[in-house]
């Protein structure tokens, strides 16, 4: 598992990330770069011409190509970002500003989406309609807008209760010194244009210009299509600055001007004026008043009225020292302040730490067949069942899903089914959140649905567990080991009750074989409830088979080396009390009929499919031993490395099983010591906690035997 949040954040293509041309998004996401946690792993995409990066860590889409002339710029700009992303594996993708850009990489990546709103989303393309911004919101984790004025008209006959989603987070400055020697001048900063207010300022400075002599005025900023111009002897236009040249100029000098005609999102550069300590006057105009509290505003937005707001600061240097004093001391945002808040906002999103550090209790999708369609009759042998009991006994949260029920109940097109199942799935997991998916027996799940889960939560477990067969003599195991192998290209474990020595045996294709474990079938309190041994059975020995667990019935003219076997051995023992099921046309039975079964007899027998192989037993050895039944299973399954003589009968062969039958069916003293003692052995080492116990453990990267 990674440790770390991968961050991608991408700017819009025309914005310059450079010292010479970075305007407001770029210095937005320099200043927050710079004091991050995340700084090493944050990478920051544009597109310049120029070379003067703001930082190391940023990556330079060429949009000069004759391709990216020939189709849509943004459909470019994007293929070649989420190429990057998906190589580099990023956890989190931060857009600025561009709601088309949101659209399209969402289209191509299913990743976790921060979206930045430098300007009025009624503005821009991609966020005009309701529909839009509800899409918006949807397809991210987290919406931040530079101020309150810019989040108020993204809700605008939208549900005000869906700002839980978002946040606030201002353009922030960091304090700096305070020049209480300042020169005689005053700054326009902006373009020099109509709706910057350009117009009021030429008006006004002309004639505060011409009535103090003493004072000098200047404008920074262009402006292409240029109509407006200052001509004064005292005026001077400096044209575009580096922001650094900007900040050197603005703190130094005595009064700022913003008379803004238009809604500002914000107002970068009032904010830097107060942080600098200057008289600030400014427009009310959309996000400008959440600047500061202690700007001298322009309640008219006229040229006589600017010129009264700055005439009263020249004539009164007291009034002006204490507005600039006003303005130093109580700056509003600090980067330092608002970078905690987007590293706080970026952790909650996706956990950078391991799953062993960060938690001890998980949330769990447990997803297997629970059997509805089948009334519960398969509760008792459920494995499944008993892993949910274990996590939740363990303290962990599980969520189920039985995924052959709810593909059977929803949907009569089978050819639809998969898709509303996948669609659920995806949708459940957004809900839920989980910290691990733990399946067992499903070819439901589609790969790219569990993809879809791990580039969502970079820490997310994915973990398979097979209890069928894997061994010689049976053709099931070949379409075993094709299942199982098909689930472990992309799951983080697979837990298997066959020794895993066996399936590599067969498979050379395996890689990663430290993913693949073993399990013993476990035991459950509330399941394994009887203690046969303690009772007066009728019988003598119990075996249970069925001819798969779906079907329910016997299969007529199926027969496999288990019949060959029971006959042979009950021929063998005519005087002992069989109760054999699934045999002999007596029918398999199932739930509580099999617990009624199992408990009437004195021993069981523990037969499998296949030749027998290490380690793997069906699930009928928790039924037996773990009800107090004696239990009698072959040698060449190698239950002798786990179990003793006094907890379990271990035969060579067929003959060797008939005289062990006949010896321990007329000793009851020592037979009932056996099962006591196996039954005790088991629930010690493999009960419901301890096995799912195991699992976790392992999903935490911790060595831990199982027995």
């Amino acid at each position: 598992m990674k440790n770390k949040i991968y961050i991608a954040t991408i700017l819009p293509y025309k914005e310059n990330y450079t010292f010479s041309e970075a305007s407001a998004a770029s210095l937005w996401v320099y200043e927050f770069f710079k004091k991050s946690t995340f700084k090493k792993n944050n990478f920051i995409f544009g597109s310049t011409k120029n070379i003067d990066y703001l930082s190391a860590n940023y990556i330079n889409i060429n949009l000069d190509t004759i391709r990216s002339k020939l189709s849509s710029k943004t459909n470019f700009y994007c293929e070649k970002i989420s190429k990057i992303i998906k190589r580099k594996k990023f956890d989190l993708i931060e857009i600025h500003n561009r709601p088309l850009i949101l659209i399209n990489l969402h289209k191509r990546l299913s990743h976790k989406f921060i979206f930045y709103f430098h300007n009025d989303p009624l503005s821009m393309k991609g966020s005009k309609t309701e529909n839009e911004r509800l899409k918006i919101l949807n397809i991210t984790e987290k919406i931040i807008f530079v101020s309150k004025w810019v989040q108020d008209r993204f809700f605008i006959n939208i549900d005000p209760k869906l700002k839980k989603k978002t946040e606030v987070v201002y353009p922030s400055v960091e304090k700096k010194e305070f020049k209480n020697i300042r020169k005689k001048e005053i700054y326009f900063v902006g373009r020099l244009n109509q709706s910057k207010g350009y117009d009021l300022y030429n008006e006004a400075i002309t004639k505060i210009l011409n009535k103090f002599p003493k004072w000098k005025a200047y404008s920074i900023g262009d402006e292409k299509r240029r109509s407006i111009y200052i001509k004064h002897k005292n005026h001077f236009e400096l044209g575009f600055l580096k922001h650094k040249n900007v900040i050197e100029r603005i703190e130094n000098a005595e009064i700022v001007v913003i008379p803004s005609q238009w809604e500002e999102p914000f107002g970068r550069t009032a904010l830097e004026a107060a942080s600098c300590g200057c008289a600030t006057i400014t427009s009310n105009k959309g996000g400008l008043p959440e600047t500061s509290d202690h700007h001298i505003i322009l309640d008219k937005l006229t040229s006589s009225n600017l010129f009264r707001k700055i005439q009263l600061l020249i004539k009164n240097p007291k009034f002006r020292k204490k507005k600039q004093l006003d303005n130093y001391k109580n700056i509003r945002h600090i980067i330092k302040t608002n970078t905690k808040l987007i590293d706080q906002i970026r952790s909650e999103i996706i956990l950078d730490f391991k799953l062993n550090i960060v938690r001890t209790k998980y949330k769990i999708i447990n997803i297997y067949n629970a059997g509805q369609k089948l009334n519960h009759r398969l509760f008792n042998i459920s494995l499944g069942k008993k892993f949910t009991n274990g996590f939740i006994r363990n303290g962990h949260d599980v969520l189920e899903i039985s995924d052959r029920d709810f593909i059977r109940q929803n949907l009569p097109l089978f050819k639809l089914r998969s898709n509303i199942f996948q669609k659920f799935l995806i949708n459940t997991f957004n809900n839920y959140n989980p910290d691990i998916v733990f399946f067992g027996h499903t070819n439901n799940i589609d790969l790219e649905t569990l993809d879809y889960f791990k580039n969502k939560n970079k820490n997310l477990i994915i973990s398979q567990w097979n209890e069928d067969p894997i061994v010689d003599g049976l053709e099931y195991s070949k379409q075993n080991i094709h299942n199982i192998l098909k689930y472990s290209v992309i799951a983080d474990h697979t837990f298997l009750t066959t020794s895993p020595n066996i399936l590599f045996k067969k498979s050379d294709t395996i890689k990663n074989k430290e993913k693949f474990h073993f399990f013993f079938v476990p035991v459950d309190k509330n399941i394994e409830e009887f203690n046969v041994y303690n009772l007066r059975p009728k019988n003598d020995i119990f075996y249970a088979m069925s001819h798969g667990v779906n079907r329910g019935t016997l299969k007529e003219g199926k027969i496999d080396e288990r019949i060959y076997f029971l006959d042979n051995l009950v021929n063998r023992l005519s005087d002992i009390k069989f109760d054999f099921y699934g045999f002999k046309n007596q029918e398999p039975i199932w739930g509580n009929d099999f617990n009624n079964a199992l408990i009437n007899s004195k021993m069981a027998l523990n037969l499998s499919r296949g030749n027998p192989t290490k380690y793997y037993t069906s699930n009928r050895l928790a039924s037996v031993m773990g009800n107090g039944l004696m239990t009698f299973i072959d040698k060449k399954v190698k239950m002798q490395d786990i179990f003793s003589d006094n907890e379990m009968v271990f035969y060579k062969n067929i003959i060797d099983l008939s005289d062990k039958i006949k010896f321990y069916s007329q000793r009851d003293t020592i037979r009932k010591k056996i099962a006591k003692n196996g039954k005790k052995k088991y629930f010690k080492l493999f009960n419901e906690k301890k096995i799912t116990n195991y699992f976790i453990n392992i999903f935490k990267d911790k060595k831990i035997d199982l027995f």
